[in-house]
């Protein structure tokens, strides 16, 4: 492809190292490298980590707080929560209040799995930000919730 051609298909679009959500999940790959093998050494998944973080955050907690909050389409956590209730790890209950509404929580081993990669995460976490810098980590984590913040779509609930 000559360069006339492919300065016409690319109008306006600039490269891949600027489009934003090209470079987020390039950014998110070079990450997980990371993480992958901490995750696998405890036999979890990257979503079931994200659900057991948000609940080990949060507590007991509607099913559609945590696919907000673990970034997990409801179709893929329901797979996820029968997956980790099945290892005994998260326990799902009906509402009281509202039978249409399922709640989530952590179980003694879910908590103990937790906690115990804790340190390894943590580790992970470090080895980043020692690569990266731990001032240029934060203003990063910042500059990626104000974003998020700036982009979200205000919820009615």
């Amino acid at each position: 492809m000559d360069n006339d051609t492919r300065d016409d298909k690319n109008a306006g679009l600039g490269t891949t190292r600027q489009s934003l959500p090209i470079m987020l999940l390039r950014a998110r790959e070079s990450v997980m490298g990371r993480f992958r093998p901490m995750l696998k050494s405890h036999d979890v998944t990257e979503q079931q980590w994200r659900v057991l973080r948000v609940l080990y955050e949060a507590g007991e907690v509607d099913v559609t707080f945590i696919a907000r909050h673990a970034a997990i389409l409801a179709p893929s956590l329901t797979r996820i929560l029968k997956s980790l209730r099945e290892r005994g790890l998260v326990a799902i209950r009906r509402d009281d209040a509202d039978a249409r509404r399922s709640l989530a929580s952590l179980t003694n081993e879910g908590q103990t799995l937790v906690e115990t990669a804790a340190p390894d995460s943590s580790r992970t976490y470090d080895e980043i930000s020692a690569a990266f810098g731990t001032e240029r980590m934060a203003a990063l984590i910042e500059e990626l919730d104000a974003l998020i913040d700036a982009l979200e779509v205000p919820r009615t609930e």
